[in-house]
């Protein structure tokens, strides 16, 4: 039978493309190398046994890593449900009715003619009010004829797929975040030496100022600019001794644990992350950062939800059968002659409901449209953080070469000038500046360590490492 007349009109194709075009290498990359840092899993990458730990520690107690996990569960269980829609179902009944017909109804009549009919025994006889009781089993199956149910459950089971992706990206965001909390912790450690040795060294300064001024050859003014310098130092460690509170109160937050003391190395210069950082072809980073490859799902997902939209323009069939007891008495219900079965077939198409058909569909079409969007943005965000990383990296690791050579110039400035004010060649002033800049200088060089393995870590984290 034609099926025109039940105006199933599907909607056209998206025309929504499947990938983007990627360019061929990272910002001012010059390698294609293919081993890529981010293939190495943390505990290569990361080596210093007490990160490891701390690392170990976070992806089993940290909150969000915890509510991921629980929205993976709940996706699998939607899939699980999806997964078998096209299946038929089947109910246990056991119903019971009564009914009693009027005397001028076609029941009425039918049954009241049956009755005198000498063709039927006296169980056969049908009692007033009449009774219905079924006890059976009733089956519904929709034949999945244009793909609906079928695209229902590849979206279903790809967001399950995406989900553990975002636990994924959970983790890798929670690896670098950690690690970048620990050197951040080592390098407040060693900032807090170097202030402590500078203030050692301004100490020893200002004790000879106060000899040169018990022998007259310094002033009291040189002692209380020699003195400010001093407390001016021993304030900065207070400074730092509070950021490193706070440092370890959000590394104990990130673990999931109570505020306590985080155990970590006691140096900072010997720490060192891999040097060769292959960054590899942007087409790896679609294979290794999980919020790309969620955002890619997301965007398979869309388009089966869209497939399961246009399908729903088109008509229904569905098989309803059932088999049990089925009788007017109780007492007869088991009675072999009771036993009953029959099957419905059905073909359902939308004839009035189809404003809702085309919303749904156009709901679906703008969720695949901002899918699409989404898994561009994601793209470009992972080039835009790789090309940061991989130019910060280079510009700091010159800054710290300068950084090196400026320390060690001043720390001989600091020694000279000593040696020229014992000789009266060189004011307290210069001592001073000397003093200032070497304390300033180091703490710039220890700054830009830390920075050092930021970076690093950001490159390893937005080229996908850290969650295997």
């Amino acid at each position: 039978m034609p099926l025109g007349w039940l105006s199933c009109k599907t909607a056209p194709p998206t025309g929504i493309p499947d990938k983007v075009n990627l360019p061929d290498t990272f910002a001012r990359q010059t390698t294609t190398d293919s081993t890529i840092i981010s293939r190495l899993r943390w505990k290569q990458f990361f080596t210093d046994v007490h990160l490891q730990t701390l690392i170990d520690s976070a992806l089993v107690g940290n909150p969000d890593l915890l509510i991921a996990i629980q929205r993976i569960e709940a996706a699998r269980a939607v899939a699980l449900g999806a997964k078998n829609a096209n299946l038929p179902s089947v109910n246990a009944i056991i119903s019971a009715g009564v009914d009693h017909y009027g005397d001028y109804t076609l029941n009425g009549v039918g049954n009241y003619d049956t009755n005198l009919s000498p063709n039927i025994s006296k169980d056969q006889r049908i009692p007033d009010p009449t009774g219905d009781f079924f006890v059976g089993l009733r089956s519904s199956w929709e034949v999945d004829v244009w793909g609906k149910l079928k695209n229902r459950k590849k979206a279903a089971l790809v967001r399950l797929a995406a989900t553990e992706k975002s636990r994924q990206l959970a983790a890798t965001l929670l690896v670098a975040q950690i690690a970048s909390h620990y050197y951040n912790l080592l390098a407040l450690d060693n900032g807090l030496r170097i202030i402590e040795n500078n203030s050692r060294l301004q100490e020893t300064a200002l004790e000879i100022v106060k000899v040169q001024k018990e022998g007259g050859r310094a002033t009291e003014l040189a002692v209380q600019q020699m003195e400010a310098q001093l407390y001016n130092t021993r304030s900065f460690s207070k400074k730092v001794k509070q950021e490193i509170i706070n440092a370890e109160y959000q590394v104990n937050y990130l673990l999931g644990r109570y505020p306590q003391k985080v155990q970590r190395d006691t140096t900072f210069a010997q720490q060192s992350l891999p040097q060769q950082l292959a960054t590899g072809i942007p087409s790896g980073l679609l294979l290794q950062r999980p919020d790309v490859q969620e955002a890619e799902l997301q965007l398979v997902a869309a388009k089966a939800d869209v497939a399961a939209a246009r399908a729903a323009f088109m008509p229904s069939f569905q098989i309803t059968p059932y088999l049990g007891f089925n009788a007017f008495k109780t007492a007869l219900l088991f009675n072999g002659g009771s036993l009953a079965w029959g099957a419905l077939g059905s073909l359902t198409a939308p004839l009035f409901n189809q404003k809702q058909i085309q919303a749904a569909h156009l709901t679906a079409v703008a969720q695949n449209r901002e899918a699409y969007y989404n898994y561009n943005k994601t793209i470009l965000n992972g080039f835009k953080e790789v090309g940061s990383a991989i130019e910060q990296l280079d510009n700091n690791r010159e800054l710290v070469d300068l950084k090196q050579k400026q320390v060690a110039a001043l720390e001989t400035a600091v020694s000279s000038s000593r040696e020229l004010y014992l000789a009266g060649y060189a004011s307290y002033l210069e001592v001073i500046t000397a003093q200032k800049g070497v304390l300033d200088a180091q703490l710039e060089l220890n700054e830009a360590r830390k920075n050092q393995f930021s970076y690093t870590i950001d490159l390893y984290r937005s080229l996908g490492g850290g969650w295997q």
